[in-house]
Parts: C-alpha cells; sequence; structure tokens
C-alpha cells in the first residue's frame, strides 16, 4: 500500500488524503479523506483525533511526527474496523463560551 498525505490547516483541523494503489482499478490510485481534529495542551503537545473512526488518536511533540503517527493510526484503526468508508462527516468546530 502506498500512502500520500496532503494536508490543508484551518483552524483545529486538517484533511487528509491517504491514497492506495488498486489492482483491480488499472493503477490509478484512489483517496480516502478523514477529517483530523489537531488540539494542543498545555505541556506543548499536539493531539490528533480522527472522529469518522471511534478510538483513533495520537499526540506528538511535533506537528511532522503526529502527522505520521495519525496515518499510522488511521492504516490500524481501518485494519481493525474495517475499510467501509466513514458515515459521519465533521461539519464544524465551534467555541462555546460558558
Amino acid at each position: 500500500m502506498n500512502i500520500g498525505i496532503g494536508y490543508d490547516f484551518h483552524e483545529n483541523y486538517v484533511t487528509l488524503a491517504m491514497e492506495r494503489n488498486e489492482a483491480l482499478s488499472g493503477g490509478r490510485k484512489m483517496a480516502k479523506e478523514f477529517t483530523v481534529i489537531i488540539e494542543q495542551d498545555e505541556e506543548g503537545y499536539f493531539i490528533a483525533e480522527v472522529p469518522e473512526l471511534k478510538g483513533c488518536h495520537t499526540q506528538a511533540k511535533s506537528l511532522d511526527t503526529l502527522i505520521k503517527r495519525i496515518k499510522e493510526a488511521i492504516q490500524l484503526c481501518l485494519e481493525v474496523q474495517g475499510e467501509e468508508p466513514p458515515r459521519t462527516h465533521l461539519v464544524g468546530v465551534q467555541k462555546v463560551a460558558v
């Protein structure tokens, strides 16, 4: 499996495009996109979560390492949960004052 990544930062989330070479598609790359929520804690660690995949999250000290780790986490979650397309999608991120 070849994995490529592209990301577009917008506020606190990033969209990852995971590409796979499929023998059945005549060598064309098929993309699966996942929305990744990225936060930073008080100690400076970046925390990533994929809302479409239950339990899919990781953390790292740098964004580059975080992206590598979340790709691995997505692959593992897909292996465990199956490769069906996600049934939910991110609508938005909203701050609420209380």
